[in-house]
């Protein structure tokens, strides 16, 4: 696990302890969110777990109560088959559960906590400007109608590409790869589609303001 994927995962398992309007949580109590925001690991498992095992219940129960009635047989197969869907969801929580000692060793790391804790600040600093970017690139949508998880990953890779200096391409990737860990079966779709729009958009105005001065140098 590497040092830096760890203080982004801090980072974004920090943001879930903030208020919705980040710019105005303290910074002094940063630290300490951070730290405690690992105990969201195992809940979550836990939460994974008992839908999936009441999923599973559900349908093994239709499945027995349908006896012959091929409508009924067909119903309660389809639910048993999403019921093994969840499961297997939960599967893939637990596994990430059980890298915590792993996690919570490299999360005390001075080096580590120091990158979440301005990765959070510079958030808090900029979120305003952040959903800006956000909001223009999505399309009949807004960022405070995203799911909470989906919008705490598209802040925190915005907020590495614009204010830590972070190449697009490394932020995209690792807000793919916490997306397929923490978000639902599409999430990463979606953040590595919003993404990839607002670094095009930064690119094309960087590319005419670029233009621009040329031209105004050469006329000069």
């Amino acid at each position: 696990m590497q040092a830096r994927r760890i203080a982004r995962e801090l980072a974004l398992l920090g943001m879930s302890q903030l208020s919705e309007q980040p710019q105005k949580t303290r910074p002094q109590k940063l630290e300490g969110l951070i730290l405690s925001a690992i105990r969201t690991l195992t809940t979550d498992a836990q939460e994974t777990l008992e839908a999936a095992a009441a999923e599973l219940k559900r349908g093994s129960d239709r499945l027995m109560k349908s006896e012959t009635r091929a409508t009924d047989v067909t119903a309660a197969r389809d639910m048993v088959a999403e019921s093994i869907e969840v499961t297997q969801s939960a599967i893939n929580r637990l596994g990430s559960a059980l890298e915590i000692p792993e996690f919570i060793q490299l999360a005390n790391r001075k080096e580590v906590q120091s990158y979440a804790l301005q990765l959070l600040s510079q958030l808090m600093d900029n979120v305003d400007a952040i959903d800006a970017r956000l909001n223009q690139a999505m399309v009949a949508w807004q960022v405070k109608r995203l799911a909470r998880i989906d919008r705490d990953i598209l802040r925190t890779a915005l907020a590495e590409i614009l204010f830590l200096g972070i190449p697009d391409r490394v932020a995209i990737n690792e807000a793919i790869e916490i997306a397929k860990r923490y978000s639902g079966d599409d999430g990463h779709r979606f953040v590595n589609g919003v993404l990839r729009r607002v670094t095009d958009q930064i690119a094309q105005e960087k590319h005419a303001l670029d233009s621009a001065e040329s031209s105004s140098a050469s006329l000069s």
